[in-house]
């Protein structure tokens, strides 16, 4: 018998093999038991490898679980850009619907207000935050990772997961071009800026298409270092956003009366809304951010969005409230009222923090556009899992779990946003598109909630709270944004409508591919393997030749991968091994350092195994 080189997985796991022949192993794998079954010969465990493991992997875990400031600092530069945008032009968009600052009365602002506090609190942090991000796989957050864990409850669960993923990957190409051109625009409030800009849009586009173009050609560095990068930039912007919304609280701070839901509930019915119901089009731009906080949690952590929120959140509501309380103290001017695009957000400060809001907001802008991107990775990456979109190459730039990057991804949002920007060049025509593909996706999650708390976890009352009441808040947002589709949110659909095709025939072919497989038995094969193997004529490819699979029939082996080895283009290799992996959910008091192989758990009672 030859000795082999060691097969290792990971930083730590070192599998020495003594054998002639074929390997095959069967992984129930994940969080779960490994049976490695070895066909022809035994095989051995390196004793001083083994021993020194699971030591290694279980301080990796722990380092891992461990939520630092550190962790805290890359989710509030990754996760909360989306979101922590929305104050550049939800109010603007408010006024805009409602026919601009002359309108305005003092029940209008603060109903607006409140309508503002509640859709963030209510789908944010109550939907989001404290229920889906507790449906998470393996430490993954978003719609495509909240189907895996229900999937088995039904096959019919496909189509919500394929709405709701499509609809959210188009809004990912919204998101930074309607983000990066309102902070661009703001150039316009500082007048020497404005002068130099001149009346045609042309400079404020060019400016915006760098700027996107640098935010891509980064993203290979991994969301860790961006993280880093971009952490204490939101940071600072937060805190601006909080001190100055809280400068212009004290001077109305009869704003405050905005936490009363009740004016949220009259706003809607009242005849000084000349939108009525539609204004919940508006409003749903300060919670747009919320489903990518979700997708985003396996690139930060869980804990770590838990502590970061908090602070985001009082920020975020200080600088709305700071808004109205200038649209209150500004109605009677009539230089405002000339004014032919009025955003709140610059035009609040004293003239001497406009150049440094322009500046924080554009870069705040870029970080936004972080946040779908990323989780355009994640979902990406969960869909391919799931046969729901071709086998793209997956990168992993860094260390720390559920980071990725995928550049087919980023050229083809690179390219989107481009689009969108030359298309529609203002952000006023963007926000008219914004938002509607969204709600879609927020609908799809709230039923696959529903069947994740009923069906998996078994809290029957908690799961109908869930449906009835988001199911309702949402479909009323929905319908709201219908208004939107003439004006610009037919480019969201048709986007959503192009990747929910490629998903469909995507999935179909998969289907229809396992559906006609054939399998061969590996024991008619193994003479020509052996024969293979031994012919020196051949080139060796390499030492140990890996193929992996899913089938729990380890006596067989698809067609196609006999063709590959023998036929198509012979790879000799020193031995062959044939995976077959499965993954189950592992309860949390199962887990422990000492049982983890860098990746991979072994119940106790299961410890790594061999059997002839």
């Amino acid at each position: 018998m030859d000795t082999l080189p060691p097969l290792q997985r990971g930083k730590g796991i070192f599998v020495n093999l003594t054998l002639d022949g074929i390997c095959r192993l069967h992984l129930s794998g994940g969080h779960a038991k490994i049976l490695l079954r070895i066909y022809e010969e035994a095989a051995r465990w390196g004793d001083k490898d083994r021993s020194a493991a699971p030591k290694k992997a279980g301080n990796a875990m722990e380092k891992r679980q461990k939520t630092s400031l550190t962790m805290c600092l890359v989710a509030i530069g990754i996760v909360y850009g989306d979101i922590g945008t929305s104050p550049l032009y939800v109010m603007k968009s408010i006024l805009e619907g409602n026919g601009g600052i002359t309108q305005l009365n003092e029940s209008f602002i603060v109903g607006a207000l409140s309508l503002i506090i509640w859709t963030i609190t209510l789908l944010t942090t109550i939907k989001y935050v404290l229920i889906a991000m507790k449906a998470d796989n393996h430490g993954e957050g978003g719609i495509f990772s909240l189907y895996s864990l229900v999937r088995s409850c039904g096959k019919w669960l496909i189509v919500p997961a394929m709405l709701g993923g499509a609809a959210l990957l188009a809004d990912g190409v919204l998101t930074p071009a309607v983000t990066v051109t309102s902070a661009v625009e703001g150039l316009r409030s500082i007048a020497m800026m404005d002068r130099l800009l001149g009346g045609r849009q042309t400079g404020v586009i060019i400016i915006t298409l760098c700027i996107i173009a640098s935010l891509f050609a980064v993203q290979h560095a991994g969301t860790s270092r961006i993280g880093k990068a971009f952490g204490p930039v939101m940071l600072v912007w937060f805190l601006f956003l909080g001190a100055t919304g809280a400068m212009n609280i004290f001077s109305m701070p009869q704003v405050l009366r905005a936490f009363n839901p009740a004016h949220a509930v009259e706003l809607l019915v009242s005849p000084y809304n000349k939108l009525g119901f539609m204004i919940l089009g508006s409003v749903f731009l300060a919670a747009t951010g919320a489903e990518a906080l979700y997708s985003d949690m396996g690139h930060v952590g869980r804990e770590s969005i838990y502590i970061s929120w908090p602070l985001v959140k009082i920020c975020l509501i200080l600088n709305y409230l700071g808004q109205g309380a200038w649209l209150l103290s500004s109605r009677g001017d009539a230089a405002l009222a000339s004014l032919e695009s009025l955003n709140p957000f610059f035009l609040m400060l004293p003239g001497a923090l406009r150049p440094v809001a322009v500046i924080l907001s554009a870069l705040a802008a870029v970080i936004a556009s972080q946040a779908l991107i990323t989780g355009s990775y994640t979902l990406v990456s969960e869909a391919i899992r799931l046969d729901l979109m071709p086998h793209l190459k997956v990168q992993y730039p860094a260390e720390t779990k559920g980071q990725i990057y995928i550049d087919t991804v980023n050229k083809i949002l690179w390219v989107g946003c481009t689009f969108i920007v030359l298309l529609f060049r203002s952000s006023a025509r963007m926000e008219s598109a914004y938002g509607l593909a969204i709600t879609v996706t927020m609908l799809m999650t709230t039923l696959l909630l529903f069947v994740y708390l009923s069906r998996v976890r078994g809290k029957k009352a908690l799961a109908w709270g869930v449906l009835i009441v988001f199911g309702a808040i949402e479909t009323v947002f929905f319908l709201s944004s219908l208004s939107k589709f003439a004006h610009g949110g037919y480019v969201a659909v048709i986007m959503a409508l192009l990747l929910l095709s490629i998903m469909i025939i995507w999935h179909r072919g998969t289907q229809l591919e396992q559906k006609y497989s054939v399998r061969l038995k590996i024991g008619d094969y193994t003479e020509n393997l052996a024969a293979l193997r031994g012919d020196s004529a051949l080139p060796e490819l390499t030492q140990n030749l890996v193929y992996i699979g899913s089938s729990d029939d380890m006596e067989t082996i698809d067609r196609n991968t006999l063709y590959s080895i023998l036929d198509k283009d012979p790879k000799r290799a020193r031995a062959y091994w044939f995976l077959s992996v499965h993954a189950r959910r592992a309860k949390r008091d199962e887990l422990s350092g000492r049982d983890v192989w860098h990746g991979l758990y072994f119940p106790r009672k299961a410890q790594p195994r061999l059997q002839e």
